[in-house]
């Protein structure tokens, strides 16, 4: 498991090992989502990085309109 440091200026240097499991890049922007005391980072993608990412998706048996509430 890695862990990262929050530096005086509140700032987080992610591991090397997770920046290019992820392809994370030099000035790339996050959003920052809080749930309870966790906080989780996700990586910005631009449309071109998504083309094809829900390919091969089965939207079988996913909630239809009707068991809205």
């Amino acid at each position: 498991m890695s862990h990262a440091t929050l530096s005086q200026e509140f700032k987080l240097t992610i591991p090397k090992a997770i920046r290019e499991q992820l392809d994370l890049r030099a000035g790339q922007d996050f959003v920052i989502v809080t749930n309870g005391e966790s906080i989780v980072l996700v990586p910005k993608r631009s449309a071109e990085d998504m083309r094809g990412f829900m390919r091969r998706a089965n939207p079988e048996n996913y909630r239809d309109r009707q068991n809205r509430h």
